[in-house]
């Protein structure tokens, strides 16, 4: 028996939504096998701006660093999406979270259930197989970098910026994760380019030296992109600086058939913090539409990561392979063959991954 605390930090949107799936999930775990689950709630990104005035309030990170890990929601809201020029924005929370709590590794397993091979919009025979595992880096690089405008506001610009030790870490992480699956890694960088790739480039190179059973590819990020619709199966682990690797971590979704399947983890050397990659969501927020399976596989990876609950974090993900099996969708993964009446709003399904746990 494990006692463990967990904090719950729904933030804006949809986060509310399927985090409260995620917990119930992880309540049922408890019981399943005699584990104690404590919670507590926390504040972040538009409901902490409206309740605070401050996107992650302090007693916010106290929680967080106080807990055994971190089940997170979403942040955003629309409103200061259209006002380029709000100073005080839910994105700052995130950012600050990740930050202050030395959260430099971001992993999100892109896995095709084969019930969904239909879902995407590629070819189910290009997709059928895709397995792969993105470290994507998150503390460093354009979006930390020093920014502003210059020539009285005519020009705008941002810093990509990386010192080595934040590419060592990583890369690490990565190295040592591809030795407990095929033992193939893809760097991915625009060292053609960039200096910072080249930097990049240059680290990975060095530790591959100590990683001699790991066959190791360097890639172009504009070669991944395109390779990734190509030949999903081609990759096993990946690695990739920040702005990269948002933007093909989105990508990679199409390969699962929606976002609303694809869970994360973001950890360094403390708590760490499991996200759906999904954003908030405002145009279905408070209509039951959203799909909560990526927090539920988050909590899944809560399980495994943070926890070492392997056994657990597998009856999760059985548990959503069987209604899936059972033909159950949520809107964003049904297709046309999908029968109508198997289409269940966010807490129906919930329900159903409930009754098979």
């Amino acid at each position: 028996m494990a006692k463990k605390h967990i904090l719950i930090v729904p933030g804006d949107g949809i986060g509310q939504e399927v985090t409260a799936v995620g917990k119930k999930v992880l309540d049922k775990i408890a019981v399943r096998f005699n584990h104690e689950f404590t919670y507590d709630e926390a504040l972040i990104g538009h409901v902490a701006i409206e309740a605070t005035g401050d996107p992650l309030p302090a007693e916010s990170l106290e929680k967080m660093r106080n807990s055994d890990a971190v089940l997170f929601g979403a942040v955003g809201h629309p409103k200061y999406d259209n006002d380029p020029s709000a100073k005080v924005r839910p994105e700052q929370g995130l950012l600050k979270m990740r930050k202050e709590l030395g959260l430099y590794a971001n992993l999100r397993p892109i896995k095709l259930f084969d019930e969904l091979l239909g879902a995407s919009s590629i070819k189910p025979e290009i997709l059928k197989g895709a397995d792969i595992l993105f470290f994507r880096e998150l503390t460093g690089d354009i979006y930390f970098g020093e920014k502003g405008r210059k020539n009285n506001g005519d020009t705008a610009y941002d810093v990509a910026e990386y010192s080595r030790y934040e590419v060592q870490r990583i890369g690490r992480k990565a190295f040592e994760a591809a030795r407990t699956r095929r033992k193939k890694l893809v760097s991915v960088d625009k060292a053609n380019v960039l200096e910072s790739s080249r930097l990049w480039r240059e680290e990975i190179q060095k530790l591959a030296l100590e990683y001699p059973d790991i066959e190791v590819e360097y890639q172009f990020v504009d070669a991944t992109a395109m390779i990734l619709i190509k030949e999903p199966t081609r990759f096993d682990v990946v690695v990739t600086a920040n702005l990269f690797g948002d933007i093909l971590t989105d990508e990679a979704s199409q390969i699962a058939g929606s976002m609303g399947m694809l869970a994360s983890a973001s950890i360094g050397d403390g708590t760490g913090v499991y996200e759906p990659i999904h954003g908030s969501a405002h145009d279905i927020t408070g209509k039951g539409l959203a799909n909560p399976m990526a927090s539920v596989l988050s909590a899944a990876l809560l399980l495994d990561i943070s926890f070492g609950m392997k056994e657990e974090s597998e009856a999760i993900i059985s548990a959503i392979d069987q209604v899936l099996k059972k033909g159950f969708r949520t809107r964003d993964i049904a297709d046309k063959t999908t029968d109508p009446s198997m289409i269940l709003g966010t807490d129906a399904i919930g329900e159903e991954i409930l009754k098979l746990l």
